[in-house]
């Protein structure tokens, strides 16, 4: 919290990366590579399309 001066950046950072995390954060050690390659690709499709939005 220290290299935020305002609470609102604060929170306005926190609300995106916790968007953008549980789009990507597979905990990959628990999958096999099949399955996570699979995820990150379904992942990356849905961060596009949202991103052309």
């Amino acid at each position: 919290m220290q290299r935020f001066r305002r609470m609102r950046t604060l929170q306005t950072f926190a609300a995106v990366h916790s968007s953008v995390h549980n789009d990507f954060n597979q905990e990959r050690h628990l999958y096999s590579r099949d399955n996570f390659k699979l995820n990150r690709a379904a992942a990356l499709a849905e961060w596009r399309q949202l991103g052309a939005a």
